[in-house]
């Protein structure tokens, strides 16, 4: 990502005053006022097709309200938790998020892109990966460079951003701009995807390395794309 006035380099994060102006109303924000929602629609699809989730990734928690709901949900064996943003990390850190003794959480101060350079054990495949609102802040670059990794690490993916249209209506209709996200449409950010996920319901993705059509617990083939 360019650094200018208005971005800053994701390895970075974002500083205080990303915090305050952007979070100035959380509790009217999607993934915090309705976290819990998030949570249990999660919760309601793995179960109605029996996929166990017992290892959890955030890969970009923020202020933690739906990483920490998710936590509480599924009450993993294994969590882990990013954020680049030292501001937000130090508030979540200072929360008690882990949901139980038997879940061994691990949080680090750092970004998705430097997360995805880094060697890992090859048995540090997670379940679930959460990635709320995070691309719009990466770089074209930076996500070709993440997303075969994710797909690598993770078996199915939460994902949301916002495309352009998005963007655009939060200035129109909500009178807010995010000066810090990138505007991208649909179809560019399902080039991104498409290689190396499957889309199996609305927000969640299936990685194309752990899962194929005959060996995926999802089997509505009508919903795969």
């Amino acid at each position: 990502m360019k650094k200018n006035s208005k971005q800053q380099v994701g390895a970075v994060g974002f500083s205080k005053d990303y915090w305050d102006v952007n979070y100035a109303e959380p509790e009217e924000m999607d993934n915090i006022i309705n976290a819990r929602e998030h949570a249990a629609y999660m919760k309601a699809i793995f179960s109605l097709e029996a996929v166990d989730i017992s290892s959890v990734i955030d890969l970009g928690f923020g202020l933690g309200i739906l990483f920490e709901e998710v936590l509480k949900t599924f009450i993993p064996y294994r969590a882990c938790g990013l954020e680049p943003s030292k501001h937000a990390f130090d508030l979540v850190s200072k929360r008690d998020i882990r949901p139980a003794e038997s879940t061994k959480l691990l949080m680090l101060n750092t970004d998705l892109s430097t997360w995805a350079q880094t060697e890992l054990k090859k048995d540090k495949i997670f379940d679930l990966g959460i990635c709320t609102s995070v691309l719009q802040y990466l770089s074209d670059e930076e996500i070709l460079l993440v997303m075969p990794v994710l797909a690598a690490r993770v078996r199915y993916l939460y994902l949301s951003v916002p495309t352009d249209l998005e963007l655009k209506h939060q200035i129109e209709e909500v009178k807010f701009k995010d000066e810090y996200a990138i505007h991208r449409s649909r179809e560019k950010y399902l080039k991104f995807f498409r290689p190396h996920f499957t889309f199996i319901s609305s927000r969640l993705l299936e990685s194309k390395i752990h899962h194929e059509t005959d060996n995926s617990s999802f089997t509505d083939l009508l919903f795969r794309f």
